[in-house]
């Protein structure tokens, strides 16, 4: 039986929601339970490939001609700008700082919303990845349309402080939008990030999402860890950088929330 790839973007248009560090130690923690990843950098700031590789090596991707602006643009197969991560079953196509002109370089293009969805059908077709995993930038402009419009399902990180709810309707309606082009996307669900406990609006935040018709919250929480931001500055999963770190044992629980949804 052939293998089923599945896509996932990590979205949400309010910066600062764990989209990336999820996007991230998600698919880490997938790669652990022995799936097979391949990560996509889909943000100007680079940042999903600074967790797994250095700042050197970065800029090196995001400066050569192996990244994924240049793959966007050119419209090509995106088979050729993989490139393995230090860990066994974990792949990333790397970003660009030239993703900031990529809103111009979409808007001359034929069917430009399925441009992504083109450059991955042979990646998918092959089923050689159990999840592709796509961070998409803070915004919701036709970069993420495109994000979304090649992906099976959506996972929204969501701050649990006053300002986390902040721009959820508007991601609501967007996903919407994109539904009128890819109407099998699907909200997989929410997942609620730096959590503090012992603050009501915590409480008030779950409350509220858990409350929404239709959208499912995942029961594992990711709560405020300081060992998240060391990870990053070590260029590290959390789960490599301190597999005690309690971060660490939430996001491996959460994968398995996740993963679980197919079994």
């Amino acid at each position: 039986m052939e293998k089923k790839t599945r896509i996932i973007a990590f979205a949400n248009n309010k910066g600062g929601s764990g989209k990336t560090t999820s996007c991230a130690n998600i698919g880490y923690s997938l790669s652990v339970m022995g799936k097979k990843v391949l990560l996509i950098d889909g943000d100007m700031q680079l940042n999903l490939s600074l967790s797994f590789f250095t700042e050197d090596e970065v800029l090196e991707f995001a400066t050569g001609e192996k990244n994924l602006y240049q793959a966007i643009k050119k419209q090509e197969d995106l088979s050729d700008y993989i490139v393995s991560t230090p860990y066994e079953n974990l792949d990333l196509i790397p970003s660009s700082t030239l993703m900031s002109g990529m809103e111009y370089e979409l808007f001359t293009k034929w069917q430009r919303e399925f441009i992504l969805r083109g450059c991955l059908k042979k990646i998918k077709a092959s089923g050689e990845y159990d999840y592709i995993l796509i961070d998409a930038p803070p915004t919701l402009g036709g970069w993420v349309m495109n994000i979304l419009c090649a992906s099976d399902y959506v996972i929204m990180p969501v701050e649990a402080s006053p300002w986390g709810l902040f721009g959820v309707a508007n991601m609501f309606e967007f996903l919407e939008d994109v539904r009128g082009i890819n109407e099998d996307l699907e909200l997989l669900g929410i997942a609620i990030t730096k959590v503090d406990a012992r603050k009501n609006y915590y409480k008030q935040t779950v409350e509220t999402l858990r409350s929404t018709e239709g959208v499912n919250v995942f029961e594992h929480i990711i709560r405020v860890d300081s060992e998240v931001e060391w990870a990053q500055d070590d260029s590290k999963p959390i789960l490599v950088h301190k597999k005690s770190a309690r971060s660490a044992g939430e996001y491996m629980e959460l994968a398995k929330e996740i993963d679980e949804t197919w079994q």
